[in-house]
């Protein structure tokens, strides 16, 4: 295979990055070695918040690209039609003298072009912008401009949009080696084959420090740092309208407590230094520090334990760098880093996308601007949530897979599902976070089944093949017939 630019990576940066780049006339390839877009643990497991950018000291690298993608991300989740929702966001004292800690994040997002940021320390005004927060608290930094998003939709929007200007993907296919002649980029080696290619762009997450370390002495690291949460049932999707920080510590912006796009009250996360790339298990300890941390934020989430519907980790990549690391090799000419992005990596990636496109250009790449780009994507039609009955009847006369549903917590149909699987979902966290089918109440206990034989039918394979994420992760291990015995693929029970 031969390539103009080959990003190694499909999380938010990279596909972000990869959109970006459909926008000229070049020859991109995204080689990532997960099963789908968005299956890191950076993308598909952080609180989705678009930060306002008055978190990052001036002068870094954080602080150049986080505003900014900030402002960016408005128009192009409208683009790509992505959930997008500005809620604006809270950073809570509870202590009078934390107060000067909002001072300082004040001084710092105006430093950073944050607009129309105040800090509120009118009790009552707080009580009716948040009428369950604790009413201990003695100010609060209201940021306008925060906005809250899905963020493994967000890549998967965006990566189709991708697609659709003529980006091509290579899932399950990881990276071996770099080849380099002559001080120059030339290729990569995978576990596929060879891509010959003059540009490579290291968007690699938690991996991105081995990538980097493929074109020569390493000049940094990546440590992931552990973040566990929990989610609570749409029942308890009121306990806050902002997203709402605590005053933020050295290493972290604290445990939060946000809405979510879909309805759902999200809290975390903690910050716990590790050594495991692959450690995704949740612990006692840190899901009951996040519990405590969002119940000094809302205190009547204690009675709320009963809403909880399920819990899950994320890593963040943390380089040595303390900093973002977005540029050009100094030693070899097409190799292009955008590694380290930690929080707020998912704020700032339009930002750094951009500034990929400078570094390219820099480095010698010709890039002329397509005529026929087209920046809109069509979103997979949910018509049973749809506020207009109408027109979701009229979809459903098309096409009558759209008036059969298969998730009841998610109001999820056969005909969703099956456009996932057209899409390129290949797994059940693909149809997940495509359509959401198995992210309710009851976490997939009744709509799993319906699904696995939704996808066996659909991708002519055995249901024994389906897995949860890719390899390694089989969902039926023994009489998959018997199990799947017990509902139509309409969604029905016999």
């Amino acid at each position: 295979m031969k390539a103009g630019v080959v990003i190694v990576g499909a999380g938010i940066v990279g596909s972000t990055i990869a959109r970006e780049l459909s926008k000229y006339e070049t020859d991109i390839v995204v080689v990532e070695k997960e099963t789908d877009v968005a299956f890191g643990s950076p993308t598909k497991a952080n609180t989705g918040v678009i930060h306002p950018g008055f978190d990052d000291p001036p002068g870094t690298v954080r602080a150049e690209h986080c505003s900014r993608g900030n402002a960016l991300w408005h128009n192009i989740a409208r683009e790509v039609a992505a959930p997008f929702e500005e809620v604006g966001s809270l950073v809570v004292a509870l202590k009078d003298e934390e107060v000067e800690v909002l001072k300082e994040l004040k001084r710092r997002g105006d430093a950073n072009g944050v607009p129309d940021l105040e800090i509120v320390v009118d009790n009552g005004k707080l009580r009716r912008m948040e009428p369950h927060l604790n009413t201990g608290a003695a100010a609060a930094l209201l940021a306008p401009t925060a906005a809250i998003t899905s963020p493994y939709e967000l890549a998967i929007a965006v990566m189709e949009n991708a697609v659709r200007n003529g980006v091509r993907t290579c899932f399950e296919t990881e990276v071996t080696g770099i080849t380099v002649k002559q001080g120059r980029v030339r290729g990569i080696q995978t576990t596929r084959g060879e891509i010959e290619a003059q540009f490579v762009i290291n968007a690699a997450g938690l991996w991105a420090d081995r990538i980097s370390a493929m074109v020569g002495p390493n000049q940094f690291t990546i440590h992931p740092r552990k973040g566990e949460y929990y989610i609570l049932d749409k029942k308890a999707g009121d306990l806050a309208r902002h997203v709402i920080f605590p005053a933020p510590s050295p290493i972290s912006k604290g445990i939060v407590v946000t809405p979510t796009v879909e309805g759902n009250t999200l809290v975390g996360p903690n910050a716990q230094d590790i050594d495991d790339k692959r450690d995704m298990a949740t612990t006692h300890s840190g899901l009951a520090e996040v519990w405590a941390g969002a119940c000094k934020l809302i205190p009547s989430m204690a009675d709320k334990k009963n809403m909880i519907i399920t819990n899950f980790c994320g890593l963040r990549p943390e380089p040595d760098t303390k900093d973002f690391i977005v540029g050009s090799s100094q030693t070899i000419r097409g190799f292009i880093n955008a590694a380290g992005m930690r929080s707020p990596g998912l704020t700032a990636a339009p930002s750094v996308a951009l500034k990929v496109v400078d570094l390219l250009t820099e480095s010698g790449a010709e890039l002329r601007r397509k005529s026929a780009f087209d920046p809109r994507r069509k979103p997979i039609d949910k018509p049973m949530r749809r506020p207009d009955l109408m027109s979701a009847q009229s979809l459903i006369k098309q096409d009558p897979n759209y008036g059969y549903v298969v998730c009841r917590c998610e109001h999820v149909t056969k005909g969703e599902i099956l456009e996932a699987i057209r899409r390129g979902a290949t797994t059940l966290d693909g149809v997940k976070f495509r359509t959401r089918a198995g992210m309710g109440r009851c976490q997939g206990g009744f709509c799993g089944p319906h699904v696995l034989k939704l996808m066996s039918e659909e991708l002519a394979i055995p249901a024994q093949s389906i897995t949860k994420r890719g390899r390694g992760s089989r969902v039926l291990l023994g009489r998959a017939k018997e199990l799947l015995s017990g509902g139509d693929s309409n969604g029905r029970d016999d």
